[in-house]
């Protein structure tokens, strides 16, 4: 998601907890070298980097197992936070998927967002529910405490479930919306995408695209949709950019890999010419 905002045009840093090992160095250098700046990234040098494995099992399903038990990252804790940079930022990002690496993650979570929240810094969270790190009642637990003490939200309509109870789209987003975000993104992948802020309710209609690799797309989504507000875009230009980035993203391989670039956005129309001379 930091990728995806600096390839837009804006300014992000990245905190967490890395191993002293090759994965730890692959990603700081990933990073730094995308434009993200690395000063909040921890080294730990007696657990190791959390790894995620991605396949392609058949054409339509892509297999991701996470090995994250014991790592760097779940060892991640408030002592670990560049107060810093957060006060000092315009958004706060979290996600939902630290809170399930371990109770010193939580509370880690919880310290930023307390941090942000003091100095009049935007909280942003994305659900980012992953069954393989906790189950249903886990999540529902700590994201109904953490919900009222964010400004914008992302969630897909199941995710949304954990937290509240809705039979649509819009239902889901009010009553999310009732718990105190001023924001709330409700991502349907190719159904599009629905945005409640401040009581008005827009609509983001899904790209016609060759989906490759699904993974990513969310990410791209609130990457593009966190780029315009740090451009100062409208409402309108925000969620038109974060559909097209998450469409994007889904029409190559890899997570990061595939985020675009502004210029990139252009050729979701099609040309006609499916080579670039």
């Amino acid at each position: 998601m930091a990728i995806g905002v600096s390839r837009l045009g804006g300014r992000s840093a990245w905190i967490g907890r890395v191993g002293d090992d090759e994965f730890g160095e692959l990603l700081r250098s990933t990073l730094a070298g995308e434009g993200v700046d690395v000063r909040g990234m921890r080294v730990d040098p007696d657990a190791p980097t959390g790894l995620m494995i991605k396949s392609r099992r058949t054409a339509e399903v892509v297999d991701v197992r996470y090995y994250r038990s014991a790592s760097a990252g779940s060892r991640l804790c408030p002592a670990d936070l560049d107060t810093s940079m957060i006060r000092s930022a315009r958004v706060l990002h979290v996600t939902g998927i630290t809170p399930a690496l371990s109770a010193s993650a939580v509370e880690a979570v919880r310290a930023a967002i307390a941090e942000a929240r003091d100095a009049g810094v935007t909280v942003s969270m994305d659900v980012n529910y992953r069954r393989a790190l906790w189950t249903p009642a886990e999540a529902s637990a700590v994201l109904r405490e953490i919900v009222p003490t964010v400004d914008v939200m992302f969630a897909t309509e199941a995710e949304a479930r954990l937290v509240v109870e809705g039979d649509d789209q819009l239902a889901l987003a009010r009553a999310l919306a009732d718990l105190g975000p001023r924001h709330v993104l409700v991502k349907r992948g190719s159904l599009g995408a629905m945005e409640l802020s401040d009581g008005v309710v827009r609509h983001a209609e899904p790209h016609r695209v060759t989906e490759v690799d699904p993974v990513g797309a969310g990410d791209a989504f609130a990457a593009g949709w966190i780029a315009e507000t740090l451009a100062g875009a409208g409402p309108e230009e925000r969620l038109a950019t974060a559909s097209a980035a998450g469409a994007f993203a889904v029409t190559a391989d890899g997570d990061w890999e595939s985020l675009p670039r502004r210029s990139d956005l252009g050729l979701l129309r099609p040309s006609g010419d499916a080579v670039s001379r």
